[in-house]
């Protein structure tokens, strides 16, 4: 009974805005999420491991370039939430919420080293009546099989001494339109007490909860949604390849279908996938598949189909310079126009515009580039060696200078009727320039 009074106790402080919330990790997902439970009402404290993240988020600096920063400074001033490096200060908090990353190996396999970080963390400093809850991406089964053993470690049991759930981040980074408090929150669990206190908790915070059977299913549908979209991207990717070979405008065509009122859902092809989702959520599911002796065909080509798109755009970019200047890719100068992997964010996970990097250079071409939102390269796994590189300036020496201009990432706020004046050969992969009305002879699209 005591530990039935101990989550009664959880309920009505969750009822009553008197629960701390720790979020771990306060990346694109979770600063969001402290920033709205702060908004909620509760008092939040924020763990990360990078000592500068804290001390910029402690400080009213901005650490995410979609972010709003006066948001993060009101709740600082109201002192309802604050950032440590202190994962010992995690007995504190009655609700903790995991947003670590969940990446890929470079033999693409699931990666869970922060989950497991994170679980034995926690671990520490557990107490009686705290819910844990995990949001990371990950494959069904990881909340069950991985993080609940970790934090049983410790001798409490999950569903009596603490409770568990997950519940899938649906963060779009850069969206204005769907605000996260508007989204509605997929909860599951594996025992009824975990589930509804975990749905009390989401209901207090977002306008809708969704709960479902399990953690697993939970898991599960996060994957769906993401299999989902990267299924389609490739469907219009390869289309864009076929129809590309017959003349004809994939997006005229994606335009033209979307007039349908039912049974089909636009999708824009690109240059590839990027993001901290779409291009490695599914090999989640896939790699938990194989346990199961269950090919996912669909889900794997899809993967090489858009893994294979930095090369097609390469090939296009090569035949136009052959084409139209009679330039080889060997020697020439190419402006990257966007190397985030979407637009209006700094985002670099994932971005196709490192692979395109890579690709052009491997074939003897001068790399610039142009981003508004990345001033700078950051370090990332698989392309150390472009960490460091700056943006140029987007003037007419700049294009001048350029054999062509490669538009990777359609910003807002990019001069694009001053790119198209300017430049001798625009490759546009987003077409950007159409959009924006913008037509000529120098115009590929790609």
């Amino acid at each position: 009974m005591i530990q039935d009074f101990a989550f009664e106790d959880l309920a009505g402080a969750i009822d009553g805005r008197r629960a701390v919330i720790g979020v771990i990790g306060l990346g694109y997902v979770g600063l969001p999420l402290a920033l709205a439970a702060v908004r909620a009402g509760f008092r939040v404290v924020g763990f990360d491991i990078n000592p500068d993240r804290v001390a910029r988020i402690n400080a009213g600096e901005p650490v995410i370039g979609h972010l709003d920063t006066g948001a993060m400074r009101e709740a600082l001033a109201s002192g309802r939430f604050r950032a440590t490096g202190d994962m010992a200060a995690l007995s504190e908090p009655d609700a903790i919420l995991i947003c670590v990353p969940t990446p890929l190996t470079r033999q693409r396999e699931p990666d869970l080293s922060y989950v497991r970080a994170t679980a034995a963390d926690i671990a520490r400093s557990l107490r009686r009546g705290q819910i844990v809850v995990l949001e990371s991406t990950t494959w069904p089964g990881t909340t069950r099989e991985v993080l609940r053993p970790i934090l049983e470690e410790t001798g409490l049991s999950a569903g009596r001494d603490f409770l568990l759930a997950f519940s899938p981040e649906r963060e779009d980074p850069g969206n204005t339109r769907h605000a996260l408090a508007d989204v509605p929150k997929v909860v599951g669990a594996d025992d009824a007490r975990s589930r509804a206190i975990a749905c009390r908790l989401y209901g207090a915070i977002v306008a809708r909860v969704v709960p479902v059977s399990s953690a697993a299913a939970a898991e599960a549908a996060k994957l769906t949604e993401n299999v989902f979209r990267a299924v389609n991207i490739a469907l219009v990717n390869e289309l864009k390849v076929v129809y590309d070979a017959m003349g004809i405008d994939v997006w005229e065509v994606i335009e033209a279908a979307a007039t349908k009122p039912f049974g089909f859902m636009p999708f824009q092809p690109g240059p590839g996938l990027g993001g901290h989702c779409i291009p490695i959520d599914p090999f989640y599911l896939t790699w938990k598949a194989r346990e199961f002796d269950v090919a996912t065909r669909f889900i794997e080509l899809a993967g090489e189909v858009n893994r294979r798109m930095p090369h097609y755009v390469v090939e296009r970019l090569g035949e136009a310079l052959d084409r139209r200047l009679g330039l080889p890719l060997s020697g020439a100068e190419i402006l990257m126009i966007g190397v985030a992997y979407k637009r209006n964010v700094d985002d670099m996970r994932e971005s196709p515009a490192l692979k395109l990097t890579e690709l052009l250079e491997a074939r003897g071409a001068r790399v610039r580039f142009h981003d508004p939102f990345v001033p700078e390269i950051p370090p990332t796994r698989e392309y150390p060696h472009l960490a460091g590189r700056r943006s140029v300036s987007l003037d007419a020496a700049a294009l001048a200078r350029a054999a062509a201009v490669l538009i990777v990432t359609d910003h807002d706020g990019i001069d694009y009727a001053g790119i198209v004046a300017g430049a001798r050969l625009v490759v546009d992969t987003r077409n950007a320039c159409a959009r924006h009305g913008l037509a000529a002879e120098t115009v590929v699209k790609s």
